[in-house]
């Protein structure tokens, strides 16, 4: 019993900290979709080896999409004309950052881990897609005209209606609250599970594993990183739930280069996310994409703790002390308001789990019985 306690008031800790910040992250997020179309911006991702790549990785770093979100924007992007190194460049940064996870990282572990976290990003998805580009000629790739629908309530194509003349048919007014709408429901609706998984765990790590224990196993150094990357490649977590847990790994004594390693390849992959990979990029793609992954998160990750040595930082003494400037009413009030927006989404996943569970069950059982059936009306039916 006291165990469990210790994991909840250990979540509810983090729940604190980081709440502010991520209702500041997730506001910009939806803010980000209506004022940033990324069908538009997809007119600049088509032509040439190089800028559409270095486009592509820097529009992917603000938006919060998580690895399996990313991947119908991505395909989006591919029709509309993106090559297959902007595409994947894309793939990369975008669930690796966020504005949501930038400002959480920010809270709950220090100012150079939420520097770097963007950075590595960008230039681990600039090397991948790049290197795709070098070895395989864009120009050969088929283009598709741009969607330029309306992306606040899709009123018009953006065909027939030209962009100056849709510019009059929304507000300011309107727009954003079209933004706050979609951030409140849509992306946080997406995060909201993963997020609390995300607390559970870092309370889990917290409560349960010595502190001896991960100095041990995973402190520092190249082992420690392939030991991480090993560990965040096929799990499925994204940018934001991934935060608290490297919080928790950082106080128990795991080198930040080590939970760079975790924050970079946990995101941006999981097994799920890399089926579909295949059949958007291809095998060869696909393979650079872990490749350059791999090797670009390790890079940084040591480059980060030598960075921490050269300035005499420790990581475990200034995590989450950005927390420490909000007023403990405000992070209360935050850490309700995050509560209450999650019980939705949570409660509506829970009861699809629950659906999908008992209709394969009767689907499975009254299959078995009409298969039986038809084996013994008929024989030769096979």
């Amino acid at each position: 019993m006291n165990f469990i306690t210790e994991t909840l008031l250990e979540s509810w800790h983090l729940l604190l900290e980081s709440s502010v910040y991520i209702l500041f992250g997730i506001l910009v997020g939806g803010l980000l979709k209506i004022f940033l179309n990324p069908a538009t911006v997809a007119n600049h991702l088509g032509k040439g080896r190089f800028a559409p790549v270095f486009k592509a990785a820097i529009l992917g770093i603000p938006i919060p999409l998580c690895s399996c979100g990313v991947l119908p924007a991505a395909a989006t992007l591919k029709k509309q004309g993106a090559n297959n190194g902007a595409t994947m460049a894309f793939l990369i940064s975008t669930p690796e950052s966020g504005v949501d996870s930038v400002a959480i990282t920010y809270a709950l572990l220090d100012p150079l881990m939420t520097v770097a976290r963007p950075i590595a990003a960008f230039f681990t998805a600039a090397a991948a897609g790049l290197t795709e580009n070098l070895l395989h000629s864009p120009a050969n790739e088929d283009a598709m005209d741009a969607d330029l629908s309306c992306p606040v309530d899709a009123c018009c194509d953006g065909v027939d209606c030209p962009p100056e003349v849709h510019a009059k048919h929304h507000s300011l007014a309107e727009k954003v609250k079209a933004g706050l709408r979609f951030a409140f429901t849509e992306l946080w609706g997406d995060l909201a599970g993963w997020f609390l998984v995300g607390l559970i765990l870092g309370g889990l790590i917290t409560a349960l594993i010595p502190d001896d224990f991960m100095t041990r196993y995973v402190g520092g150094g190249l082992l420690s990183m392939l030991i991480m990357l090993a560990v965040g490649i096929p799990i499925y977590i994204c940018a934001t739930a991934s935060t608290p847990i490297a919080a928790a790994l950082i106080l128990k004594g795991v080198s930040p280069g080590a939970v760079l390693v975790f924050l970079l390849a946990g995101p941006a992959t999981n097994i799920t996310s890399l089926t579909v990979l295949f059949g958007i990029l291809g095998k060869r793609a696909t393979a650079i994409y872990l490749g350059m992954l791999a090797l670009f998160s390790v890079i940084f990750g040591l480059i980060l703790d030598q960075a921490y040595m050269r300035l005499g930082i420790s990581a475990q003494a200034v995590v989450g002390q950005a927390g420490e400037v909000i007023p403990f009413s405000l992070k209360l009030a935050g850490a309700i308001i995050l509560l209450a927006l999650s019980v939705g989404p949570v409660w509506h996943r829970l009861r699809a789990i629950l659906k999908t569970s008992d209709h394969h069950h009767v689907h499975g059982t009254s299959c078995g019985d009409a298969c039986h059936s038809r084996e013994r009306g008929n024989p030769s039916s096979h």
